[in-house]
């Protein structure tokens, strides 16, 4: 029996008519990413043919999933809500926590013991309204939830940018902050800009040592870290078809790479299997008899140039296994030439760890076609050059590869197994041998690889393959070894060369799991006691942010003009700092520390305007913030790109600024920032980036007057006494402007409580 059948029971019913009212509304045909939209729409929502990167829209989604680290501010939101209970199924899980050092069983120990007071308060949150909580070491957010609550045609939020892995199993799911959680959770519409439609068609099968992972390394390097944003990827065709579940999941998941709101597959047979495999039949059940729903019209499939803003072809046959890096998701190189370009950029050709596993690449498929190849290195005499990793996604997977051999054969080529945690791919990994000022290189089976996003070293070349790939490249450890043409050298003298990788993508014996780690909460929390010490340094109960002071806003200070690739790990980076996700005054310590200061080519060194002196990051704007000072943030083009942690927004917030200043944002990121009552603004001309001085301040023009669509001005006050007015833009909606005006969304649901 699955989770809340009753609640995929009710989306089913309702469905079909759903979305012939929307056929209707529209006139056309729709997709299979309209389908699911439009009937997840607010009752409450004038319904209408929606603008596609125009309209903004209220949805109502069936369900929330958060990770430890932001569920902390996430909850500690919903606290301030003043709701009894959640208002649709949510659940915490309990995996970014988790330090990986030295094996799972002493990791999980020592987290349990360093964390005790952050996981005691979620379990108690969680029990005392109505949240399902996974114990650490269930596993990895995205892969219990792909496990036990994906189903196709639904819609999800999740406090994690990678929520869209669901998409493998046909939902529409997409990553938050964490106040946007609340909304959901205090029953509130959630509100989105209505996706442009991005359609990527695949033909052929895959083969040999291509895998799933190389279709998103492929689309990576075609869109771009910011080509996917604002818009839904939706995959088809005969290969989509042919891809398992699990595979899809992969796909879906480093979607969050290319910027992609979300990314989704339609039904097939593949899900069905995969449901079933996984104890949900009756879901799989159910989803057959409206399967013609969760798919898109057949006319979209017979002409797709008609129905997407921009169409992708891809011939599975032919594609290459692809690595991709170092330092961003989206520099793709087929296998075939990754040897030369490694060479070309002089990148450090020792391979010094390879890293497999992950949210995005630890299926049983995954593991099994790892272990194949793993297996050759001990059956050809082989020695593994590179250390190695295996992160299992969850413990029902980690149950069943240990009950089938394969987590045996890693750990006899010298592998370590860890917990099943984010670990590494977060940083959270306690690297032995991570010399701070070594260049060396990595490769992992992660979705992310930014400068310092695995061990804090600046110098660590970061590449991402398929968990299969990382295997071959970890026995050779070398990058210029090519396992689909080289041969390698046992340790008797003599050359061999790596077969294909084989393996199974369900497991034959099913599925196995002794305690997969969940915890229901009682049935009524009202007696439930959720404590949170005043002298903690973990957690910090909130106190609301100000409201607008109902005038332009002058004066304002440049805490930074921020120059390059500004991710949130530089805005509010994870790795140590995970420790204080819970403490709003703690972690905004670690504000901008990694951003690159435009005037002096520096990271967490900027100039204080009213000492002269050169200073951190942090302790400059609270010294701002100490004189009644507001400041502002200036950035460069995609600017809060990566993880959907708020924290991001919540810290420069916290710290006195009231505008980010930017070319171009992220959407989790822009919309994060509305949320906590700041001024997100893009320059009108970008040129005007270069007009900002380090001794500038601001005055915000136009706020009497804020309005959808109308531009604000800023006039930029020089030091030498002379003055730039610039036009600056921003996508405020009336309900996000009322966000600001209170201070931030959750003031206003609270005053609504």
């Amino acid at each position: 029996m699955a989770f809340d059948i009753e609640m995929i029971q009710q989306v089913y019913n309702e469905l079909p008519q759903k979305i012939d009212e929307a056929r209707k509304l529209v006139g056309r045909p729709l997709t299979l990413s309209e389908k699911i939209l439009y009937s997840h729409l607010d009752p409450n929502q004038v319904k209408e043919a929606f603008v596609r990167g125009g309209s903004y829209v209220d949805f109502r989604p069936d369900r929330v999933a958060m990770q430890d680290a932001t569920a902390q501010m996430a909850l500690l939101q919903f606290m301030s809500a003043g709701k009894p209970k959640v208002a649709v199924p949510s659940t915490v899980h309990c995996d970014h926590l988790i330090q990986a050092k030295l094996g799972a069983s002493e990791d999980l120990k020592t987290a349990e013991v360093t964390n005790k007071e952050v996981f005691d308060f979620l379990a108690s949150v969680s029990n005392k309204y109505g949240i399902g909580f996974w114990k650490p070491g269930a596993g990895i957010i995205h892969q219990v939830v792909l496990e036990n609550y994906a189903f196709p045609g639904g819609m999800m939020i999740g406090t994690d940018s990678h929520t869209p892995n669901a998409g493998g199993l046909g939902m529409v799911a997409i990553g938050v902050g964490g106040a946007d959680a609340v909304d959901v959770m205090a029953g509130m519409p959630w509100e989105l800009k209505f996706p442009k439609l991005i359609g990527v068609k695949l033909t052929g099968k895959l083969s040999g040592w291509t895998a799933a992972k190389d279709v998103i390394l492929k689309v990576a390097g075609i869109l771009t870290v910011k080509g996917g944003t604002g818009a839904i990827v939706e995959y088809f065709g005969e290969g989509a078809d042919s891809l398992s579940a699990t595979g899809k999941g992969t796909i879906c998941n480093m979607g969050a790479e290319i910027g992609a709101t979300t990314s989704i597959f339609a039904y097939d047979s593949k899900m069905s299997d995969y449901l079933a495999g996984t104890g949900r039949a009756d879901i799989a059940k159910l989803a057959d008899q409206v399967a013609q729903h969760l798919r898109s019209d057949e006319e979209v499939y017979a002409n797709p140039e008609q129905y997407y803003d921009q169409l992708i072809e891809i011939n599975l046959s032919e594609l290459e296994p692809h690595i991709n890096g170092p330092f961003t998701p989206d520099l793709a190189t087929p296998v075939s030439e990754f040897a030369k370009a490694v060479k070309e950029n002089n990148w450090p050709a020792q391979l010094e760890v390879g890293l497999i596993g992950s949210c995005t690449n630890s299926s049983y498929e995954d593991i099994s076609r790892a272990a194949s190849v793993a297996q050759q290195a001990l059956d050809k005499g082989l020695k593994v050059h590179s250390e190695y990793t295996v992160t299992p996604g969850s413990e029902q997977v980690r149950y069943t590869i240990e009950r089938d051999g394969f987590l045996q054969i890693f750990e006899k080529i010298g592998g370590v197994v860890l917990a099943n945690a984010c670990g590494p791919c977060i940083g959270q990994w306690a690297r032995h041998n991570a010399d701070q000022g070594k260049r060396n290189s990595i490769m992992t089976s992660f979705n992310r690889n930014f400068a310092k996003r695995n061990d804090g070293n600046p110098n660590t070349h970061g590449f991402v393959a398929s968990p299969e790939m990382v295997t071959a490249f970890s026995i050779a450890g070398d990058l210029t070894f090519n396992p689909l043409t080289d041969y390698l050298v046992n340790k008797q003298g003599e050359k061999v060369k790596l077969e294909e990788p084989t393996g199974w993508e369900l497991p034959p014996k099913g599925f196995a799991v002794e305690d997969a780690g969940y915890v229901a909460p009682v049935k009524d929390g009202s007696s439930v006691e959720v404590k949170v010490d005043p002298k903690s340094d973990r957690l910090q109960l909130l106190e609301p942010f100000k409201a607008w002071e109902g005038s332009d806003l002058k004066g304002l200070r440049l805490l930074i003009k921020a120059q390059g690739k500004c991710t949130t790990d530089h805005i509010s980076m994870a790795g140590p700092w995970l420790r204080f996700r819970g403490h709003l005054d703690n972690i905004s310590n670690n504000l901008l520390i990694g951003a690159v200061n435009a005037f002096n080519g520096e990271t967490n060194k900027v100039k204080n305007q009213l000492t002269g002196e050169y200073g951190e990051v942090p302790a400059t704007a609270r010294y701002y913030k100490a004189q009644s000072l507001g400041s502002v943030v200036v950035g460069d083009e995609n600017y809060g790109e990566g993880s959907s942690r708020e924290h991001a927004a919540m810290e420069p917030r916290f710290l006195g600024a009231r505008v980010v200043l930017v070319k171009s944002f992220a959407r989790i990121h822009e919309t994060n920032l509305k949320k906590q009552g700041m001024l997100a603004l893009t320059f009108v001309d970008k040129d005007d980036y270069s007009k900002i001085q380090e001794d500038d301040t601001f005055d915000i023009l136009g706020l009497a007057d804020f309005a959808p669509g109308k531009p604000l001005q800023i006039q930029l006050n020089h030091t030498d006494g002379s003055s730039d007015l610039i036009q600056v833009n921003h996508t405020y909606n009336e309900s996000q402007i009322a966000w600001f005006k209170a201070g931030s969304a959750l003031n206003l649901i609270g005053k609504e409580a």
